[in-house]
């Protein structure tokens, strides 16, 4: 039996016309999380979810997720297809998450042409050929974390959570051989400790094993164990981001970037014109599967914007250029 509920993010619910609320900027994904009436297993100390905290549940980092009868967003679903790119499923880790996935992924298949993402904790090789026969498209086994020190902070040991880095990286490998080399993502959030040359090297480490990375800024919830925690300085942020694009495309590599004693990013390592080609296409915008957009997931709509969910303005491109130095005249 498929879940008789699903939370879906608020934008997501204005688009499938099940809740009310103005849009800055309308998604160009649906945005679903698996329902549970009971903790997650996990406890993560960035996210509202984690068992331990005292944040508010209806909430994945700072988003409202309203939670709907299944068969009302499957309805919406059917009525907003044409408006769509893509449905992308996030997945709580509670028993019995993957059957309510195996049925969501399955129930957006029978009733849209829309490709789906899963956003999931670690799975065996089984469980993903599972998901793929029911028509999941890409997977993300988010790590979070750039290292495996922070990592056991904020998600392992330290965190009384059941995860473990090295089960995360074989599950990202797991992946590419089930959903091929360019189909596995997996998330980085900038502001936890790390500094940018270990930001920058696990972006390339999991780009050489067919794994893209798709890239968060820290945000500070209430009731979280990290609500006290700034979120990154925009211009590092930047920094990660730029490189996170040349990286992708094949357009640098970390072995020629240049860092000072602090571990920031001092130079690319290509020549300028890729760097300012970099900034004025794509890379400051969301990162993640294709038609993600993923709106003020990170910030306010007010701003700072960490990832811009549309085309930047000619206004908003000079004002990041100056911001990092890089002239696009």
């Amino acid at each position: 039996m498929s879940p008789r509920r699903v939370r879906v993010s608020i934008g997501t619910a204005a688009v499938l016309g099940l809740a009310e609320c103005r849009l800055d900027a309308r998604p160009t994904t649906a945005y679903l999380m698996t329902y549970t009436d009971s903790d997650c297993a996990a406890n993560c100390a960035f996210c509202p979810q984690a068992r331990e905290n005292s944040s508010n549940k209806t909430l994945l980092s700072r988003v409202f997720w309203p939670d709907f009868p299944t068969e009302e967003v499957f309805k919406g679903l059917r009525w907003a297809t044409g408006s769509l790119e893509r449905v992308c499923i996030q997945a709580i880790n509670y028993p019995g998450f993957l059957d309510d996935v195996v049925h969501l992924v399955k129930g957006v298949k029978e009733d849209t042409n829309l490709p789906v993402s899963l956003d999931a904790p670690p799975l065996g090789i089984r469980e993903m050929e599972m998901l793929k026969g029911a028509g999941l498209e890409r997977i993300s086994v988010p790590l979070d974390a750039a290292t495996p020190e922070i990592f056991e902070r904020v998600k392992g040991r330290l965190a009384d959570g059941p995860y473990r880095w090295e089960k995360h990286i074989e599950a990202l490998k797991t992946a590419v051989e089930v959903f091929d080399s360019g189909r596995v993502m997996s998330n980085l959030i900038v502001g936890l400790g790390e500094t940018e040359r270990e930001a920058v090297n696990l972006i390339q480490w999991l780009r050489d094993m067919g794994v893209q990375t798709a890239l968060f800024a820290f945000t500070p919830v209430p009731g979280t164990a990290l609500a006290d925690l700034s979120p990154p300085h925009l211009e590092a942020y930047r920094r990660v981001q730029l490189v996170r694009h040349l990286i992708t495309k094949g357009l640098a590599h970390f072995k020629d970037m240049e860092f000072d004693g602090a571990g920031r990013l001092k130079s690319f390592g290509v020549d300028p014109g890729i760097v300012k080609s970099g900034l004025v296409g794509e890379a400051l915008r969301t990162s993640g599967c294709p038609g993600c957009n993923r709106p003020y997931y990170n910030e306010r709509p007010s701003g700072p914007l960490y990832n811009y969910p549309r085309m930047l303005t000619s206004e908003e491109l000079h004002k990041e250029a100056m911001l990092m130095g890089i002239d696009v005249e």
